[in-house]
């Protein structure tokens, strides 16, 4: 059992949550759009760096799962960025020092949707 269908269908759905860089969100959310899928966009901000990321949210019919995830991985690439790090001496003092990080590709979460429906 554990899934119940969209009311009036016989199909289930997902809810996809996938977090992209802001460099990447716009392409992953124009290619999703025209693959005629219907994509809610959320500004957020986290991760090490406190960089700004969108997250989008994609409600699918179970056998497109697959197909959104290669749509989203496809669009979201990553990046190497340099940040500044911070290194303490015996003194007290800290200094940034250059550090090299990847950035970018995309966090993406599948979950199931309990109840659908469009008022």
């Amino acid at each position: 059992m554990g899934q119940n269908p969209i009311i009036g269908s016989d199909c289930f759905m997902k809810m996809i949550l996938a977090i992209v860089s802001n460099d990447d969100s716009s392409n992953v959310s124009r290619t999703l759009t025209r693959e005629k899928y219907s994509v809610t966009r959320l500004a957020t901000t986290g991760g090490v760096l406190m960089s700004g990321n969108t997250t989008l949210l994609i409600g699918v019919e179970d056998e497109k799962v697959d197909d959104v995830i290669k749509i989203i991985a496809d669009n979201s690439r990553k990046r190497t960025k340099m940040v500044p790090s911070t290194a303490s001496f015996s003194a007290g003092m800290y200094a940034g020092m250059p550090v090299q990080v990847t950035v970018g590709g995309a966090t993406i979460f599948v979950m199931n949707v309990e109840r659908f429906e469009k008022a």
